[in-house]
């Protein structure tokens, strides 16, 4: 399980920065619970993981997994990546901490991502 595991995490990384929605909505169980920052209320189910990767739709984006930094422990991973948008002639770079637990089949059941405004980096193009 430890690879499907990895293999799920580069993948998901893989689409928060080409998409499409629904192909990251796919990842996820049917009753999965999104807390992303952490302490912020949990999205749960199919229709509220949509609505909040769908914000991703129209940026210019990609990512980058620190692939060195990918742990999995039983059912469980936690990771950094990167994820970089272009707003105007700003690029800004955030990169989170998530951690996953998935179920039998591979599927996420509960992501959490940590960050906060702090860790955001912005420069000029």
């Amino acid at each position: 399980m430890t690879e499907q595991i990895r293999d799920v995490v580069e993948q998901y990384v893989k689409l928060v920065g080409t998409g499409p929605t629904e192909a990251i909505v796919e990842l996820y169980a049917a009753d999965a619970t999104v807390e992303d920052p952490a302490g912020t209320p949990l999205r749960q189910g199919h229709d509220a993981i949509r609505e909040f990767y769908s914000v991703f739709d129209n940026l210019d984006r990609s990512t980058a997994l620190h692939a060195d930094t990918v742990r999995v422990a039983g059912n469980h991973a936690a990771f950094m990546f990167d994820v970089i948008t272009k707003v105007g002639d700003q690029r800004f770079t955030l990169t989170p901490i998530d951690t996953m637990e998935f179920d039998e089949q591979g599927k996420i059941v509960k992501m959490r991502a940590y960050w906060s405004q702090d860790d955001m980096r912005g420069e000029p193009i």
